[in-house]
């Protein structure tokens, strides 16, 4: 870890009043759970320098399903002072190969909104049972098919401090369900994303205002979808590619959040 960013994750400890070491010593576990008949398997990440309780983080995958982007975002939280756990939406060995693939499992789910929360909410009690997690200071957050997936579970009534959203579907089938939010919302969004359009946003705004959500909706100017990963290229004009700039501001504001929801 740079010197930079050991000094990061003392700050950020500080602020939630955790115990800050220099450099945090992640350990990492496999773990196996359920949803119905569907075995699922997530990966764990935390700092075991502590045995204090702390908040803890859930992470929804893209929709190519749990991979090694992910499980850095976790082990990234973990860095940070969280347990954070990378859920499985998809199922133990479910890993789509290409688009086709990931856009055929993506819409499985999107098709399929009460399966897609159940899946959620089977990720968000393994996270809350773990033996260091503060089960009163709890968020989700997610990316691009993650993102939606955490709005819908907060629309779902999950008791959750907050969700982020990155580059995330911001639709729903059912927009009455916002009256059930009880945890803070946030939405990064790339404001040149051709993927999730402006009329997409409007109406996710409206959503939210109407049924009063203590919510934000933070727009990065020039980015487009999936701008927080590298593998998603660095040609914007294809409507999918990494910014730099986009991703720090990005973590940026969630730690920020995190701050403001955690206290």
């Amino acid at each position: 870890m740079r010197r930079s960013e050991a000094r990061a994750v003392v700050l950020a400890a500080l602020a939630l009043g955790l115990a800050a070491p220099a450099e945090a010593k992640v350990k990492t576990e496999v773990v196996e759970y359920a949803q119905g008949d569907q075995t699922l398997e997530g990966y764990l990440a935390y700092d075991d320098a502590s045995t204090a309780k702390r908040p803890g983080v859930m992470v929804v995958h893209e929709w190519t399903g749990l991979g090694r982007y992910v499980k850095r975002r976790a082990e990234q939280l973990a860095q940070l002072g969280y347990v954070a756990f990378a859920a499985d939406i998809y199922g133990k060995g479910v890993r789509p190969k290409d688009q086709k693939g990931a856009a055929a499992e993506a819409g499985k789910y999107r098709g399929n909104r009460p399966l897609l929360r159940a899946r959620a909410a089977a990720g968000l009690q393994v996270l809350k049972g773990h033996r260091l997690v503060d089960p009163r200071r709890v968020a989700a957050i997610g990316y691009c098919f993650g993102g939606g997936t955490v709005l819908e579970l907060a629309r779902s009534g999950a008791d959750l401090a907050g969700v982020v959203s990155f580059h995330g579907s911001l639709d729903t089938p059912n927009p009455d369900d916002a009256r059930h939010v009880k945890a803070k919302v946030m939405a990064i969004h790339g404001g040149d994303d051709p993927f999730v359009p402006p009329e997409q946003v409007t109406a996710f705004w409206n959503e939210m205002k109407k049924a009063r959500v203590d919510y934000q909706i933070v727009i990065l100017a020039g980015a487009v979808h999936g701008f927080t990963n590298p593998d998603s290229g660095n040609d914007p004009k294809k409507g999918m590619a990494y910014s730099p700039s986009a991703d720090r501001r990005s973590w940026a504001e969630m730690q920020r959040f995190f701050g403001e929801i955690f206290h």
